[in-house]
């Protein structure tokens, strides 16, 4: 808009400056009779001219440049005329063209300067509003606020539709202070030469009708136009009265959550300091799987970030509202920023999250995002909840009919070949809850952990340490860190094919993007030979308990090597005193493959030490064994010793011992 407004000005400009050298050649003529035919010939030269004008609306107006050509060379006939009717001239030639010069043009001006002060308070009310804090709101502070900004919004608008109306009108009061000052002077000449000069024939005066008459014309059409631009006005302003607010009522004006394009204001987050920072307010836009931002002057907009394969999420920043985060496929680059409303906050998460899909390469990509979203809100049941979860895996006092599920047709990355042999229902179990959170230890039992006899009675110290005890970890060969973040897990009914894992992230990511669950919790994961942890990275409490060997499966995202789950096999479950079988979907900083890589050699290290210890059990019985038939033989010869030592006597006696 502001562009098209450049180009407006721009004309506006060239015709001020065009009406302005043709205002000083009627003014000679009006000043002075002697001059007159060298002001008549400058205003031929001029009109001659006007095809090489290079006016940015009126290039292609040929009817309009023959008309003129026409008229330079009347003019240039009547240019040894000697005398002119001052009375007629001022009033039929000086007149219009000192209107449209001293009262069309100025009013451009001065609406000019009336909107850049309004856009310029706007931008001041915007800043102020941007800065209201989270935490502490104040609502006397918010609402004085708040109708700043809806004041200065108001203001802008209104001063900004009247601006653009008198813009186009001055495409048509252009064509009339051409012609009306021209037809005016033509007229005075006729009269004064009472229509019997040799130079003004009847052909010309017919011209002269026929350009009066389209005069008329385009006064009628500029009538009608004007009036239409006024209803037009009067009816936005009614209608866009809610959308002044900055924040409006996201029932009345819900966000669209299938785009794939958008364009709009952000504040941006830029690092100035290792604690400081500002925020910058510009015009961002997408173009393709690319983010874009311009800033006010410039010609075109500059890439920010590549979105294809990227996430984004909502993060608290600065105590401001409406923060969400973009960070790249590879995690290498990152970026903060700011909405104005929660309904462009919410638009412009569900876009980018579309876009990264890549769904903007198909032929009708909202079509798609509205299809995949509905089939995705169809396949998924999402529960949030832990209550409601563990409701869901009590056993139901009337049994319902299986729920019926539809292939999945769409997926994260490319579908293989099982998975397209393979039916929902013997991948994940029907009905089955998402669990967006994770447990908290204190609350609830961990899924898989069961308590030992020496670990029954301890208490979880909130710092981490374990009164006096060891850590169990502690004699590990193996300690891998890595840095996750939780997304969800659901039931399943399968644990034998990586297919299970990929049909879990499709779901679970598929109902995060549906049911605007953007928030994810950061943790940190330690893999070692016994167990898989989920530890806090602030307060280092372990959150969750993985014993190594529940863990049956584990694999990689095919394409977004940054998403990975795994399989845990626990007891109880949906139907008791049986298995089941629990995916964790997790997100990593591009680590995805070296986790489960450590995963694997976990695994191969505790096998290891399981058969080492198989070996040394075995070893300890045979050597038991032996010890017993060794033990058994002296107690035979040590019997057949001591009757003989009997029959002997005292000296045979001591004589053995002595040999002994």
């Amino acid at each position: 808009t502001r562009s098209l407004l450049g180009v407006f000005e721009e004309d506006a400009a060239a015709i001020s400056n065009y009406i302005n050298q043709l205002f000083q050649a009627m003014h000679r003529i009006y000043d002075a009779q002697n001059e007159l035919s060298a002001a008549t010939h400058l205003t031929s030269k001029l009109l001659k001219e006007y095809e090489k004008q290079r006016f940015p609306l009126g290039g292609d107006d040929e009817v309009m440049t023959s008309t003129l050509q026409q008229f330079a060379k009347v003019i240039d006939e009547l240019s040894s005329c000697h005398a002119v009717l001052s009375t007629q001239l001022a009033d039929a030639m000086m007149f219009p063209i000192t209107q449209f010069k001293e009262r069309d043009l100025k009013e451009i001006l001065t609406l000019k300067e009336v909107f850049q002060i309004a856009s310029n308070d706007h931008d001041a009310a915007i800043t102020r509003y941007s800065r209201l804090s989270k935490r502490r709101e104040n609502e006397k502070i918010k609402a004085e606020v708040t109708e700043d900004v809806y004041t200065s919004r108001k203001k802008q608008h209104q001063t900004m539709m009247h601006y653009f109306c008198a813009l186009n009108s001055l495409q048509y009061k252009k064509k009339i202070s051409l012609l009306e000052p021209l037809l005016g002077y033509m007229q005075a000449q006729i009269s004064f030469f009472k229509m019997g000069s040799e130079n003004l024939t009847e052909q010309l005066e017919e011209f002269l009708t026929n350009i009066g008459t389209s005069v008329q014309n385009v006064r009628r059409e500029m009538d009608c136009e004007v009036e239409n631009m006024q209803q037009t006005i009067e009816d936005l302003e009614v209608a866009s009265d809610p959308l002044y607010l900055p924040d409006p009522d996201p029932t009345k004006f819900p966000a669209h959550r299938n785009l794939t394009r958008k364009a709009g204001y952000l504040n941006a987050r830029n690092k100035t300091g290792l604690v400081s920072s500002s925020w910058e307010r510009q015009f961002y836009f997408t173009q393709g799987g690319n983010l874009m931002s311009q800033a006010r002057g410039d010609v075109a907009g500059g890439l920010v970030m590549d979105i294809d394969n990227c996430s984004v999420m909502a993060v608290d920043c600065e105590d401001r509202r409406y923060c969400f985060q973009i960070t790249s496929f590879d995690g290498k680059k990152s970026s903060i920023l700011q909405a104005e409303s929660r309904k462009d906050y919410e638009e412009w998460i569900c876009t980018i999250n579309n876009i990264s899909k890549q769904i903007y390469l198909s032929e009708n990509p909202e079509e798609i995002a509205a299809r995949v979203n509905q089939s995705a809100l169809e396949a998924v049941t999402p529960s949030p909840s832990f209550q409601q979860r563990h409701e869901s895996m009590r056993p139901a006092v009337q049994s319902r009919p299986p729920a019926t599920r539809t292939s999945s047709t769409g997926s994260l990355g490319s579908d293989s070949a099982a998975l397209s042999a393979l039916s929902l229902d013997s991948l994940v179990a029907p009905d089955t809850p998402i669990q967006f959170d994770i447990i908290s230890p204190v609350s609830e039992d961990l899924p898989g952990q069961a308590k030992s006899s020496g670990q029954s009675g301890r208490r979880t110290n909130p710092f981490g340490e374990s009164g006096g005890s060891k850590p169990e970890t502690e004699d590990s060969i193996l300690h891998q860190l890595f840095i996750v973040r939780f997304l969800g897990s659901m039931e399943v009914k399968s644990d034998e094919s990586p297919d299970v894992v990929y049909e879990t992230m499709r779901q679970i990511l598929a109902a995060r993007a549906i049911h605007n669950v953007f928030r994810m919790t950061e943790s940190h994961l330690l893999v070692t030979c016994d167990c898989l942890k989920l530890i806090d990275p602030q307060t280092q409490v372990t959150r969750l308990r993985f014993p190594l060997p529940n863990v049956v499966l584990y694999a990689t995202h095919q394409e977004n090597k940054r998403l990975f789950g795994f399989v845990l096999r626990t007891s109880g479950g949906r139907v008791e005193s049986h298995q089941t079988s629990i995916c964790y979907i997790f997100e990593s900083n591009n680590e995805g493959e070296k986790i489960c890589d450590s995963v694997g050699l976990a695994k191969q290290i505790a096998f290891h030490a399981e058969l080492d210890l198989e070996e040394q059990s075995r070893l300890i019985a045979a050597s038991s064994r032996s010890n017993q038939s060794s033990a058994e033989g002296q107690f035979v010869v040590l019997s057949s010793s001591q009757s003989e030592d009997s029959d002997l006597g005292e000296d045979g006696k001591k004589k053995r011992e002595s040999e002994a």
